[in-house]
C-alpha cells in the first residue's frame, strides 16, 4: 500500500486507538514533562556552578565579581526549582484545590532549605575531590579531578538530588541521578546515603542502590553493584516498596572492580578489602579481605603465601 493512502486510510483507526488507551493512562498538564527533564538539567548546571564557579561557564570569569557569579545562578536555579518543586508536588497532591498555595509554600521552603545547604555541599565535596587525588597516582591536579573525573559529575549531582530525596520530593531527584547516570555511566540512587571522601575510580557500570549506606572514606572501582538480593512480594504479587533491601558499606572500605555485594542485611566491615568480582550475599567483619576462590594459594614470596578465601 502506498504510503500517503495508508496514512489517509489506516492512520485515524490507529490514532482513535493511542487516543482509547491514554484515556486512563494520560499524562496531564501538571506533570513536569520532557521539556521539564530539560528544565532540571538546567538547574543543575546552575547549582554547580554555584558550587564550582569556572568549572561549568563558558568563558573565563572575573574572580573581581565571583559573589555575583554565585549569587546569580543560585538565584536562577531557585526560581526555576521552585517551580519544579511545586508542579512535582501538585503531581501528588490530595488536596489540589483551586486557591490552595500549600504546594507551591513547601517548594519555597524546600528550595531556600537547599540553598542553605550549599555550603555543607560543597565542603563535603571537597572532600570527595581530596579522596579522589590521594587515591588515584594518575591524578596530577584537582583541577584535573574536577574537570575529567566522571565520579566528580555523578557524586555532585547525586549529593544536590539527596538532600531533595530526604525531603520525599517526588521524580525530580532522580531525574538529577539519571542524568548523572546517562552522562557518566554511573548508576547512584539519590536516597543512598554516603559519607564524606568519596571516591569512584574510572566508575563506568558502578551501581550504588536506594536503601544503601556507604561510610567515610569509601573507594570502590569500575563496575562495583551494591544491590539487593530479591524483592519481597505483597499479597497481590507486587514488590515491597520502602524496606531496606541494599548492604551498608562501613568507614575505609576498599571494593574492586566487578564485585557485587547483595542485601540488606549485608554489612561490609570497616577497613574491609573485597576483591575484583567477587559475589558476596552475607556480612564480613571489620578488616576483612575477601578474595575469588582459587584451586591452591598464590605464593607471593618464599615467606609469604596469600590464600583467596
Amino acid at each position: 500500500m502506498d504510503l500517503n493512502q495508508w496514512l489517509n486510510q489506516e492512520l485515524p483507526q490507529v490514532t482513535k486507538e493511542l487516543e482509547r488507551i491514554n484515556e486512563t493512562h494520560f499524562f496531564k498538564e501538571k506533570t513536569i514533562g520532557f521539556a521539564g527533564k530539560n528544565r532540571v538539567y538546567t538547574v543543575l548546571h546552575q547549582l554547580r556552578s554555584a558550587l564550582f564557579p569556572g568549572i561549568y561557564e563558558k568563558h573565563a570569569i572575573d574572580e573581581s565579581r565571583l559573589d555575583i557569579l554565585i549569587g546569580n545562578n543560585m538565584r536562577m536555579a531557585a526560581v526555576e526549582l521552585s517551580n519544579l518543586i511545586k508542579l512535582a508536588l501538585i503531581q501528588e497532591c490530595e488536596v489540589n484545590q483551586a486557591g490552595c498555595t500549600q504546594c507551591e509554600d513547601r517548594a519555597n521552603e524546600i528550595t531556600i532549605e537547599l540553598l542553605k545547604r550549599l555550603p555543607e555541599i560543597r565542603a563535603i565535596l571537597q572532600t570527595d575531590i581530596e579522596a579522589a587525588y590521594k587515591g588515584d597516582p594518575a591524578a596530577r591536579s584537582t583541577e584535573e579531578i574536577l574537570l575529567s573525573y566522571p565520579a566528580t559529575e555523578a557524586i555532585s549531582i547525586y549529593r544536590i538530588a539527596h538532600v531533595l530525596y530526604e525531603w520525599e520530593i517526588p521524580l525530580i531527584p532522580r531525574i538529577m541521578t539519571e542524568y548523572a547516570h546517562q552522562i557518566t555511566g554511573i548508576d547512584i540512587h539519590p536516597g543512598a546515603k554516603i559519607g564524606e571522601s568519596f571516591f569512584i575510580d574510572h566508575g563506568t557500570g558502578v551501581v550504588i542502590g536506594e536503601t544503601c549506606t556507604i561510610g567515610k572514606n569509601v573507594k570502590i572501582y569500575q563496575g562495583v553493584t551494591l544491590g539487593a538480593k530479591s524483592f519481597p512480594l505483597d499479597a497481590d504479587g507486587n514488590p515491597i516498596k520502602k524496606i531496606k533491601r541494599h548492604p551498608d558499606i562501613q568507614d575505609h572500605v576498599v571494593i574492586y572492580a566487578g564485585a557485587t555485594i547483595l542485601g540488606g542485611d549485608t554489612v561490609i566491615g570497616h577497613h574491609s578489602e573485597i576483591g575484583g568480582n567477587v559475589w558476596l550475599t552475607h556480612s564480613v567483619p571489620p578488616y576483612s579481605k575477601v578474595y575469588n576462590a582459587q584451586p591452591s594459594p598464590i605464593v607471593r614470596t618464599k615467606d609469604q603465601i596469600e590464600y583467596y578465601l
